[in-house]
């Protein structure tokens, strides 16, 4: 899934090799995935994208966006995987959208669980989490201050969980569950922990694991568990994950708990995460 260090790789990624690309012509899905949502009709796509050039790309929150000429806008999110193929390159048999290129390179869009590729043609983005992924500061941005991380515990309910307060709702926009894992592991919280447990020092060093954290994983191209724009998996090596899980602590030794909690699976070390 798209997640913030990984949405700030493919945009860099973007205005590196997408910058001045002319489209030549728009493909439709080869295989119909229910869960892949457009904001309109996609067999539009190919009127309102062809012959226009690719200006530049910006990522935050869950989003990335790429700029077109008359202020048409892609918007791609959550579980889109975007690769990139240069001419010669084998198509893959599926995919939920490929954008050919004037040169005969040309960008795949492919959808996991589910995901958002959507056709801005007025450069008017009215989806409501897009707007707050905008509009909010990432917290890989230095104006992202401990008062600001601080304001979450004040602003929501105390029976929240640690998983909870960071990953749902979108109070911190792009950070799911998937760096949750490793925030939570560097910060020694429990993700089951409830929020009104924790003291100040204990927020503070949440808030530091939450910064250090995510700067590690977007410095290193996202994570080894997610693909960049290139198919290449990122550099930086998950502590818990699907990859890691039955490997034992690295900091105790001792054995990695996997669970289902709140909709998704979570990973920890219970004795080093109480």
């Amino acid at each position: 899934m798209l997640e913030l260090p990984e949405v700030v790789t493919l945009a860099k990624q973007a205005n590196e090799t997408l910058k001045g690309k002319k489209i030549a012509q728009v493909f439709n899905a080869t295989k119909v995935h229910k869960f892949t949502f457009y904001n309109s009709d996609p067999l539009e796509y190919g009127k309102l994208l062809t012959g226009k050039v690719i200006k530049s790309a910006k990522g935050y929150g869950m989003f990335v966006d790429l700029f077109l000429d008359d202020n048409t806008i892609i918007s791609i999110g959550d579980g889109v995987s975007p690769h990139y193929y240069n001419a010669g390159e084998k198509i893959p048999d599926n995919y939920q959208l490929l954008i050919a290129f004037e040169d005969e390179s040309f960008l795949v869009f492919t959808v996991a669980m589910y995901g958002f590729i959507n056709v801005y043609s007025d450069g008017i983005i009215e989806n409501e989490y897009h707007i707050l992924s905008e509009n909010s500061i990432s917290p890989l941005d230095d104006r992202y201050t401990k008062e600001q991380f601080f304001k979450l515990f004040s602003e929501t309910k105390k029976n929240l969980t640690a998983k909870a307060i960071l990953a749902t709702g979108q109070r911190i926009p792009g950070v799911g569950n998937g760096v949750l894992q490793d925030i939570l592991f560097n910060a020694k919280i429990h993700p089951k922990r409830k929020i009104s447990t924790l003291s100040d020092n204990e927020k503070l060093n949440l808030y530091h694991s939450l910064k250090n954290t995510l700067q590690e994983i977007a410095s290193k191209k996202g994570r080894d568990t997610q693909k960049d724009l290139y198919g290449d998996a990122g550099d930086y090596k998950t502590i818990l994950s699907a990859k890691t899980w039955k490997q034992p602590c690295p900091i105790c030794n001792g054995v990695i708990i996997k669970e289902s909690f709140m909709g998704g699976t979570i990973y920890f070390c219970p004795t080093c995460q109480k």
